[in-house]
């Protein structure tokens, strides 16, 4: 039987290729996709979420829009690595499918709530925000999520938008308190994993040689989404961070990490929003995640290709 999930994502390049392989993938049921305030404001990741469904052929696919700015904090975007309207590279016609009235929030509640216990899980990939709020508003639901499996945070890689802190944290630090402190079963996909799965030229020519719509799409989002990331780390491509969630559920194998304690960073003066891994266990603290660490990069584009060829 089908996995029953939920993306909660800022479009953002490599997010829309994480819901492009979602919907390729016949082993997940997407429940839904949730929008939240990010890479750009909440009205362009709504927008960008539906773009991506249509582009898919998914149209049936419910989008929400839910949180326009963190719980505490003013909003922090990323217009200089994703361009103006998030999915710059290509341009796509604008949505026909409506946004649903409900908001992410009050959906997350709803739809959990209507799911048995541990039947349904979440794949945050921006900001923790309308997760946050869920957990903060109906406490009851956090023991009906199966899972959460998301990309944000930094150990070994440290931060890329602070010398200390990833940007899906950093932006929004109390809802990823929240979301680490809830007991839900946590998994972790942080740039320590995300560095390590690399845009190359080579794969970039693998998505344009598909020869269809989709291929064209993905590839013009990966060369436009490298030209910031190159630039900065000077590596062979960009860091394709947000399907690292997608392709561990569906194939856990090539990842690999550790049960760990992570704690989020609220306070710092120089450490706002940092993750703070016990990669070496040495609080006290009762492990909260598996906190993935490798993962053989190959296997993943080849996942990767052969899902997104089939669009």
């Amino acid at each position: 039987m089908a996995r029953k999930i939920i993306i909660d994502t800022d479009p953002g390049q490599d997010d829309a290729v994480a819901i492009l392989l979602a919907l390729a993938s016949p082993e997940l049921q997407v429940l839904a996709i949730t929008a939240v305030a990010g890479n750009v404001p909440l009205d362009l990741t709504a927008k960008n979420a539906r773009k991506v469904c249509e582009l898919a052929g998914r149209t049936d696919i419910p989008v929400y829009a839910g949180c326009d700015a963190p719980l505490k904090r003013t909003l922090v975007t990323a217009e200089h690595v994703h361009g103006k309207t998030g999915l710059d590279g290509i341009e796509l016609p604008e949505p026909v499918m409506e946004l649903q009235d409900m908001h992410a929030v009050d959906f997350l509640i709803h739809e959990l709530r209507r799911h048995p216990p541990g039947t349904v899980t979440l794949c945050p990939l921006g900001p923790l925000t309308n997760i946050a709020a869920a957990l903060t508003r109906a406490p009851d639901i956090a023991e009906r999520i199966e899972q959460i499996v998301l990309m944000g945070g930094a150990y070994f890689e440290v931060g890329n938008v602070t010398p200390a802190a990833e940007f899906n944290i950093y932006v929004d630090p109390e809802a990823a308190a929240v979301v680490f402190a809830a007991g839900v079963p946590l998994v972790v996909m942080p740039l320590d994993v995300t560095h390590k799965v690399l845009v190359t030229h080579e794969r970039v020519a693998r998505f344009e040689a598909m020869g269809t719509r989709v291929g064209h799409v993905v590839a013009s989002w990966t060369h436009f989404f490298e030209r910031f990331d190159v630039a900065k780390y000077g590596s062979q491509g960009a860091p394709l961070h947000d399907p690292t969630v997608i392709a561990y559920l569906l194939a856990p194998a090539l990842f690999s990490g550790r049960y760990i304690n992570v704690e989020i960073e609220t306070q710092g003066e120089f450490t706002q929003g940092m993750t703070v891994a016990d990669w070496w266990r040495v609080s006290a603290r009762a492990p909260n995640a598996l906190f993935i660490k490798d993962v053989d990069a190959e296997g993943l584009f080849a996942l990767l290709s052969e899902r997104i060829g089939r669009l």
